[in-house]
């Protein structure tokens, strides 16, 4: 691929933007959740249980966003291309994408171009996002500990 750099701006800009919106959409997922479990009245350990909810509830939605961030990206043409076992639909990117969010990352789909950049990140923000849901939920479960 012969990169050029008004494409790579952009890709760096639409990387900078799914990394911030995926941050601030794991932000207000933890605070809501974390305001919402003190107000229920239910014993503490269902508490946890809705705060793990919750944080699956707001991975799931920031792997929406990068598989959406994908799928546009590869309907632009110019950005690169995922190829293996896809078939260019947005599931085939939402799987793309919990895998690499995850950093599980199967091998059956290879993604070339600058998509690789936004696959790289994805995971890196995956990492931090996940070890601020398990801060999180650790936190929950101290004060819940503490005050029963």
């Amino acid at each position: 691929m012969n990169y050029s750099h008004p494409q790579l701006f952009a890709a760096v800009a639409v990387n900078a933007f799914v990394v911030a919106l995926s941050v601030i959409i794991h932000y207000e997922f933890l605070f809501r959740t974390s305001v919402l479990i003190r107000k229920i009245p239910v014993r503490f350990r269902l508490r946890i249980v809705l705060g793990v909810i919750g944080a699956l509830m707001a991975h799931t939605v920031e792997v929406w966003v990068f598989a959406v961030a994908y799928y546009w990206l590869i309907a632009q043409g110019s950005f690169g291309e995922l190829t293996g076992n896809f078939g260019g639909t947005l599931l085939d990117c939402l799987y793309f994408s919990f895998t690499t969010f995850s950093t599980l990352g199967f091998g059956d789909i290879e993604p070339s171009g600058y998509l690789r950049f936004l696959t790289g990140i994805e995971s890196l923000t995956g990492l931090v996002l996940i070890t601020w849901t398990a801060s999180f939920l650790y936190y929950e479960m101290q004060e819940c500990w503490v005050s029963n």
